[in-house]
């Protein structure tokens, strides 16, 4: 009866949980897009910074050497260029994504400084609409199954200890 009770808060746990996903998923989105757009204009301003003194973005790179600042800013634009095109793509993937596929794609919300922004910003809420509904289901039912499945693999691990212990003595 314990077991069953703690279940069923497992799976309550993982229905709040799982349903507050598709609104924070969306907030991540919009908030991807807008360092998207950012990164966007800090790269086109340095191709074009490049490009009025003749020369390509890995040219133009190559010059920014000599000092240490020099060599700082050369490292730094290397890790904007990076960031853009993997934002980029998340972003790619995200936007042709629906609720659901969305979950599928979690992986590409790795950017810490997004997330952590998203979170700040996000207000949990009942969730009314379909694919809320459905995850809170899918959620239910991962947080039930989860924690039943480790009751189960303790119960028998405590009933063999316990025959173990009981074979042993006198």
């Amino acid at each position: 009866m314990i077991g069953r009770t703690i279940a069923l808060a497992g799976g309550l746990v993982g229905a709040i949980g799982l349903s507050q996903f598709p609104e924070f998923s969306q907030q991540y989105r919009q908030r991807l897009g807008g360092a998207v757009d950012e990164l966007r204009v800090v790269v086109a301003d340095f191709d074009a910074s490049a490009a009025g003194a003749g020369l390509t973005r890995e040219e133009a790179l190559a010059q920014l050497v000599g000092t240490a600042f020099l060599d700082a800013r050369a490292t730094d634009m290397r890790r904007v260029f990076a960031r853009s095109e993997r934002l980029s793509a998340d972003l790619a993937a995200l936007e042709g994504a629906g609720p659901f596929l969305r979950l599928y794609e979690v992986g590409r919300f790795h950017d810490s400084f997004i997330l952590a922004r998203a979170w700040q910003a996000y207000r949990p809420a009942v969730p009314l609409t379909f694919e809320g509904l459905v995850m809170a289901g899918m959620g239910a039912l991962a947080g039930f199954s989860g924690v039943r499945l480790v009751l189960g693999a303790f119960s028998g691990l405590f009933a063999r200890l316990r025959r173990y212990a009981g074979g042993t003595v006198t």
